[in-house]
């Protein structure tokens, strides 16, 4: 719970074995065997090696149960894991940064859901690419490829871009959904060319600071490099406080798609100014609406995956949603092994950030994330989810 009586890990096993001396405001919001179940499902993945340890934010109506698991590090020697671990979040900067970024402009008029791409980068036209618009980026309906080649030894977003531009579609825009790491790259340079800011800086001035993430952003400072996870090692050495993405990398670091480094308890606070429908403790970053729009369904009619606006809703990629958490939920998941799921209904959000591919990408958390989403609606103890169908 988010209080300064005890930390959530005390008063759950206080809870567990003298009730009595529990506060009743937490005993009211969780079920502490679920929370328990929570706690093994994660040592159980740490012990058969889908990942080093990880981070778990659980939130209900402002009371949290938030705590480290495991390892932060394994090579070069071993790091127990801290609350305070700085996260590569991969694509979870594409709903942290580019998406929130995008709706600002939205929202002051600089850039409009349904105009075509090409009229903030010219450019990006031939092959039926002309058509597509900022709704069909954001909503992952574009027709682009997934990604871009990344053998070649380019350099730079501007290299990035014209290789974008030089794609063939595969689908005709808007008929059909394919994750492209490629739409949010050209989101983020959106940003920049129409803001004529670079995106790390629009970001941090716009949403990160107001916010208070204070951990929060691309190109982490030396100072904090102790604190980061690390993924990959290659060459004998692991990716620390450097972007593991070899796309967002050849960027340079900084990208729309991936690049970011976040906290769970920043992500924490970006969760509950979502719930609160944009703003926090006095500071409003987003309207109501907007807060609205992205996170409901935005996909054209005919085509089968639930998307919002950078948000997924109901997808292949929604395991983190679990079994309970219905169909109005939103969330985003990270290749590195992070996760954002919010129920707005039942004013609720569990996080669970890791490291699974340190220090090889033979860790996987897709089943322990799936299993974190039920057992997170399982937990709340004042609500009831209807079954699903």
């Amino acid at each position: 719970m988010r209080s300064k009586i005890l930390p959530p890990q005390i008063l759950l096993t206080l809870w567990l074995f003298c009730p009595a001396f529990v506060p009743a405001v937490f005993a009211e919001t969780f079920h502490a065997d679920k929370l328990a179940a929570m706690d093994a499902a994660i040592e159980a993945a740490i012990a058969d090696k889908k990942c080093p340890g990880g981070v778990l934010w659980l939130e209900h109506n402002g009371a949290s149960y938030h705590k480290a698991y495991g390892s932060r590090a394994l090579v070069p020697e071993r790091e127990a894991m801290t609350e305070d671990t700085i996260f590569d979040a991969a694509s979870l900067t594409k709903v942290i940064a580019t998406t929130p970024a995008m709706m600002l402009l939205i929202e002051r008029g600089q850039v409009k859901l349904d105009e075509p791409v090409k009229t903030y980068i010219p450019e990006f036209t031939g092959g039926g690419k002309e058509l597509v618009t900022v709704r069909e980026l954001m909503t992952h309906t574009s027709g682009l490829p997934p990604d871009i080649e990344t053998q070649s030894g380019w350099h730079g977003q501007a290299e990035a871009v014209k290789k974008a531009c030089a794609e063939t579609l595969q689908s005709t825009p808007g008929t059909a959904f394919k994750y492209s790491d490629i739409n949010f790259f050209l989101l983020g340079e959106i940003v920049q060319r129409v803001t004529k800011t670079p995106l790390e800086v629009f970001v941090q001035r716009e949403i990160f600071g107001p916010l208070k993430m204070t951990d929060t952003g691309y190109l982490p400072a030396a100072d904090k490099l102790p604190r980061i996870a690390p993924t990959e090692v290659v060459d004998g050495k692991p990716w620390r406080g450097v972007v593991h993405d070899p796309t967002a990398r050849m960027m340079g670091g900084v990208a729309g798609h991936a690049g970011l480094f976040v906290t769970a308890s920043d992500l924490a606070r970006y969760s509950r100014m979502l719930l609160n429908l944009g703003e926090l403790d006095g500071v409003r970053i987003l309207k109501p609406e907007t807060v609205k729009l992205m996170t409901t369904v935005q996909s054209l009619p005919g085509v089968r995956a639930g998307r919002g606006l950078g948000w997924d809703i109901d997808t292949a990629y929604s395991g983190p949603r679990g079994a309970l958490f219905p169909i109005g939920s939103y969330g985003h998941t990270g290749w590195t092994g992070g996760s954002v799921w919010i129920d707005p209904a039942s004013k609720t959000f569990v996080i669970f950030l890791s490291n699974r591919n340190h220090p090889t990408e033979s860790g996987s958390v897709i089943a322990l994330r799936r299993k974190l989403g039920t057992l997170a609606a399982q937990a709340l103890a004042d609500y009831d989810f209807a079954p699903r169908k």
